[in-house]
Formats: structure tokens, C-alpha cells, sequence
């Protein structure tokens, strides 16, 4: 997974950049093929976000998240880019392969 890093109103420290890249770790899991991640990390008065941009096969997904604290953001977007993966996997398969072999052999 190639992690692209940015920063508005704060420095992106070696500590940040590590542990976001830990923290999607487990999303790459769930494809073969290299993902396209671009993260933007902010600082809004005392409200710090944390957004990202997915690349996957057929879709583009978006998730966002803001906390008190940065790695709290960070976890937060971790979880809902997990569901939101695993949720876009579960549709692209196709779950009615067995029901058109059960029909046809049904009237015949």
C-alpha cells in the first residue's frame, strides 16, 4: 500500500508518519494489488482530523474522522476505513453463484 502523508497547519514527524502507516497496515490485508492511500492530517482550533482518500478496484472511498488527539483521530479512521473495505469486498463478490444451479435443477 503506497501511503501518501500530508499536513495542514501541522508538521507531519517521523512518529505520526509511522503509525499511520501501522495503522493501515490492516486495510491492505484485504487486497492482492498495491492501494493508492492519501491521508491529510489537520489541526482545526482544538479539534484535530484526520481524512482519506482510498483507491480501490471500481471505487474510491472517503472516510474522515476528529478527536481531542491526533493518534485517537487516527485510530478512529482506521476502524472506519477497515468497515468501509471490508464492506465494499462484500459487494463486489458475487453471492447468488449457487441459486441459479439450485433453480435449474429444480424444474428439471
Amino acid at each position: 500500500m503506497r501511503i501518501d502523508i500530508n499536513g495542514h497547519q501541522m508538521e507531519i514527524t517521523p512518529a505520526l508518519r509511522d503509525y499511520v502507516q501501522d495503522k493501515f497496515a490492516r486495510v491492505a490485508r484485504h487486497f492482492d494489488h498495491p492501494l493508492d492511500a492519501r491521508v491529510i492530517l489537520s489541526v482545526d482550533k482544538l479539534d484535530k482530523k484526520a481524512e482519506v482518500t482510498l483507491s480501490t478496484p471500481g471505487k474510491t472511498l472517503h472516510a474522515e474522522s476528529v478527536a481531542p488527539d491526533m493518534y485517537a483521530a487516527i485510530d478512529l479512521l482506521a476502524d472506519k476505513l477497515d468497515r468501509l473495505v471490508v464492506k465494499q469486498k462484500e459487494k463486489m463478490t458475487d453471492h447468488h453463484r449457487g441459486a441459479s444451479s439450485a433453480r435449474s435443477d429444480s424444474f428439471g
